[in-house]
């Protein structure tokens, strides 16, 4: 098999896997076919070798992914090893607040998220470990952006139009960059249900030693909430920063090396 054809092959396997989402995790065949844009054959073919390595499994719809994948993203050394350190600072946060505390990276111009430690209230969070959200209407994403090397404007510009989640949802690019500059200044940023209605974010970056963000650090709480957001930004930031030095203090650059 020629290059070009393995290149074809892997393309088409990663566009089958990709079909699946956190509300559709059972897909038929037309519903894999049609959601990779592929040939019910091809895709057929591909369910069936991908279910052969295990990264499908046969369910009772169709497929869904299999048990293969998560072993292979277990081994991830990277966002693993950040993980492993931060979670004893987002604890710490979490009995402080007793909210749902989140962390996460940037990665091709979205929040994908780490880690996530629930909160004693239920809240409404589009997010889960593992899954992404659209940056300019996290706070997470706000805070990565605002100390990406260019102060996020090569996101901001690559996004073109901004869609909104909610009607708080900031869409003018202009304003959005107004609002990152604030939180370079005050590192922390905020989503005011601008992601999900009824949900409140306060965000913190995790920088590394030239003064950019390889993670952040966030609490979620409902939008009822009588806190007052410096209070608990104030607690946010803290973290974030106990975190940073530990990272930057760790042997293996890798933890916070460069994308």
């Amino acid at each position: 098999m020629r290059t070009s054809d393995h290149d074809a092959v892997l393309d088409r396997a990663f566009r089958l896997l990709a079909a699946f989402t956190p509300d559709h995790g059972e897909l038929t065949l037309a519903e894999l076919a049609a959601a990779s844009d592929l040939p019910r054959s091809t895709a057929h073919r591909l369910a069936g070798q991908l279910t052969e390595h295990g990264a499908l499994e046969r369910s009772a719809r169709g497929w869904r992914l299999g048990l293969r994948l998560f072993e292979l993203g277990q081994l991830v050394p990277r966002q693993e090893r950040l993980r492993e350190l931060a979670l004893a600072h987002m604890q710490d946060l979490y009995e402080l607040t007793h909210e749902t505390i989140q962390l996460a990276v940037l990665d091709g111009g979205q929040v994908l998220y780490v880690e996530i430690l629930s909160g004693h209230r239920k809240v409404p969070t589009p997010s889960r470990r593992g899954g992404r959200m659209p940056v300019h209407c996290t706070a997470l994403g706000k805070a990565l952006l605002a100390f990406a090397p260019d102060g996020g404007a090569a996101a901001v510009e690559a996004a073109g139009r901004l869609d909104a989640r909610t009607g708080h949802t900031i869409t003018d690019p202009q304003r959005l960059m107004s609002e990152l500059h604030d939180v370079r200044r005050h590192a922390v940023a905020y989503d005011r249900q601008e992601a999900s209605l009824g949900l409140r974010c306060v965000a913190s970056p995790v920088l590394s030693t030239d003064g950019t963000a390889r993670a952040a650090l966030s609490v979620s709480l409902p939008a009822e909430d009588p806190r007052p957001f410096p209070e608990v930004a104030a607690a946010v930031r803290m973290a974030a920063l106990a975190l940073s030095r530990e990272l930057r203090s760790q042997p293996d650059g890798s933890v916070l090396g460069r994308r």
